[in-house]
Parts: C-alpha cells; sequence; structure tokens
C-alpha cells in the first residue's frame, strides 16, 4: 500500500528523509518550469529532468520498501507529464514500471496513458499484471480490454481482490460471464483446477438486484511498501 509523506517521514532516517526532501523540491521546481513552458517539457537529445534520475534512485536512498511510495510522490509532485511518464515505463525496471502504473489515477493524464496498462497485461509479471487493474484501468479501461485483464488475473493468479471496481464493472455483464464460463469448461476439459477467484467474479455477473455491488467509499489515497 503506499505510503503518504506524513508516513515516510515517520519512517525514514534522516539521510532518507533529506533525499527525498531535495527530490520532492526538484519535482516541485520542474513541475512549475514545464508549466510556464508553452510546449511543455521537451528533453529530445538533452538528459531528463533531475527529478526522473531520482525516480530510478528511490530504492538505494529510501530503502526497497519505500521504493513504490517514493517514487509515486515523485511524479504526483512533478505533475508528471505523459512523456515522462512513458519514459519512465519504458525504461524503468519491473519495479519502477510498477510505480508508474500504481500512480497513474493520481496524474492528471485522462485516458492517455493507457498504452503502457495495455502492455503491462501483456506480460506475466504478476506484479505488473496486479498493477496494471487498478484504479486507472477501473476508469479508462474499454470494456472489451477489460474483460480480459480480468481473465488475466485468473490466468496469472492474481488475486481478483486486486481488480480495482470488480463488483462494480462485472455487474450483469453478460459477455464477462460468457468468457468466464467458456475459460472454465477449458480448463475443466483440461483436467486443470479453475481458479476459485473465477466463481467470485461470475457470482457478480448476476443481474439481480441483490447481487448489485454496494457503493464504494472514497479511500485517502495513500503511497507501497513493496519493490
Amino acid at each position: 500500500m503506499l505510503k503518504t509523506r506524513k508516513e515516510l517521514d515517520a519512517e525514514l532516517d534522516a539521510p532518507a528523509r533529506a533525499w527525498l526532501d531535495t527530490a520532492l523540491t526538484e519535482a516541485a521546481h520542474q513541475a512549475t518550469a514545464d508549466e510556464a513552458a508553452a510546449d511543455g517539457p521537451d528533453t529530445d537529445g538533452t538528459a531528463p529532468p533531475s527529478w526522473e534520475l531520482r525516480f530510478a534512485a528511490a530504492g538505494r536512498h529510501c530503502g526497497q520498501r519505500h521504493a513504490d511510495s517514493v517514487r509515486s510522490l515523485l511524479l504526483i509532485e512533478a505533475r508528471a507529464p505523459l512523456p515522462s511518464v512513458t519514459r519512465l515505463y519504458e525504461q524503468g525496471t519491473a519495479a519502477e514500471r510498477r510505480a508508474v502504473l500504481l500512480t497513474l489515477d493520481r496524474l492528471a493524464l485522462g485516458a492517455t496513458a493507457l498504452p503502457l496498462v495495455e502492455d503491462a497485461l501483456r506480460t506475466n509479471d504478476t506484479r505488473l499484471v496486479a498493477a496494471a487493474v487498478g484504479p486507472y484501468a477501473a476508469a479508462h479501461l474499454p470494456p472489451h480490454a477489460w474483460r480480459h485483464a480480468v481473465l488475466k488475473c485468473l490466468f496469472t493468479g492474481v488475486p481478483v481482490d486486486a481488480v480495482s471496481r470488480l463488483g462494480e464493472r462485472a455487474h450483469g455483464d453478460a459477455e464477462l460471464a460468457r468468457m468466464l464460463a467458456d475459460f472454465a469448461a477449458e480448463r475443466t476439459a483440461a483436467g486443470r483446477e479453475v481458479p476459485p477467484g473465477l466463481r467470485t467474479v461470475l457470482a457478480l455477473t448476476d443481474p439481480a438486484p441483490e447481487h448489485a455491488p454496494a457503493p464504494e467509499r472514497a479511500t485517502p489515497a495513500a503511497p507501497t511498501e513493496e519493490s
């Protein structure tokens, strides 16, 4: 679960807090500079902004346990535009890519970052798949792609609890129900176990009022500890 700045300050030692202060200040300055430039940031042929370099170094300075949270705060403080987000994802390690995916819903990107989610869903890295089916995907993935994302979770063993707004989007989805039934039949015919999460999702597709999902309560944004 992603930690807030206050939570990080309580857990980091003095050198790590000082490094984070500097990194976030640089990110904030870059955001101001980008907003002052009519065309936004352009680093083609030049070194990337300093905060992007700190993004990669977060685990080394703040510990791998806090790396996701630190990277998420950097993205937010920089008000990272799509070129930066894409560059950090494409050039990053799996841990850095996960931090990008976990933060997409907190950036003003609209649906423009969907290619990053789609890329993560093409992998078999369960950490990336789990991060890719968070709030951003729930808000922006079109129905067909979202259904396949749910199946991807079942196929790779990612708990369906990772799928944000699962009950809301699955409710009354007859096509998802058909896909789940087909998937279960294929697994059974092959003598393989049907993932327990499949039945959970299948029940959520029931359009009956008594199976309608309860409204989700808004929860405060909170930056993960895993690396």
